[in-house]
């Protein structure tokens, strides 16, 4: 397969019935326990714990600027919104799974509010890039919200029409951003150990930021 076809199928979004089989099961084990927060990946969490699921680029440089938060109670990375089931890595890079790299964050929104952590979100990264995050290019990359309840929802909401038109004050397209519901989005698969808090585990790891500069903070 060229380069050029590869970029090619890695820009265009996947029809599910061209999207790669997948497995019954895992191909791979998933760390229990949060390298840095030392909270479980996948829960059980206290009672109260929000969950939402973000895609801002690469799932690394995410991730760590969540774990970071005060409230967040752990953060884990995967893959989300694609059709594949139980996908692995090398698969997700060829475009044909329809997945994004995604990042779980549970936090306690009596600390975190929703609207705090989504206007984090948007911050940290270009919303209006489409299938990309500079020079990061693909499917795998486009930004995402899914959410697990309609307050969630209606924060996503509400805090892209905060940002839209200060991001295009400042220059930049139209918001390009995935919204829809973890249910819509569909299963969040795990990714591998190796990926979970990579930048904890590799502090010296690639993944740059690709901020606008532009506030989402609420007006004055």
């Amino acid at each position: 397969m060229s380069w050029l076809f590869t970029s090619a199928l890695r820009s265009t979004m996947v029809a599910p019935e061209r999207a790669l089989p997948g497995r019954d099961h895992p191909a791979f084990s998933v760390p229990t326990t949060h390298t840095v927060l030392g909270t479980p990946l996948a829960g059980p969490w206290p009672d109260g714990t929000a969950v939402l699921y973000v895609a801002m680029g690469c799932f690394w440089g995410a991730e760590r600027s969540l774990w970071q938060l005060p409230g967040v109670v752990t953060t884990a990375v995967g893959y989300q919104g694609g059709f594949t089931p139980n996908p692995t890595y090398e698969e997700v890079c060829t475009g044909q799974t329809g997945h994004t790299e995604a990042v779980l964050v549970a936090y306690d929104p009596k600390v975190l509010s929703h609207a705090d952590l989504l206007r984090h979100f948007w911050e940290q990264h270009d919303p209006t890039q489409g299938f990309r995050q500079g020079n990061d290019a693909g499917t795998q990359y486009r930004s995402a919200i899914y959410t697990t309840t309609d307050e969630q929802a209606a924060v996503a909401a509400a805090t892209r029409e905060e940002f839209a038109p200060r991001l295009a004050a400042a220059g930049f397209g139209d918001i390009t951003t995935e919204i829809r519901t973890a249910e819509e989005a569909g299963p969040f698969y795990y990714a591998e150990g190796y990926h979970q808090q990579y930048l904890d585990k590799n502090p010296n790891g690639y993944c740059p930021v690709h901020a606008t500069g532009v506030s989402c903070a609420p007006a004055s």
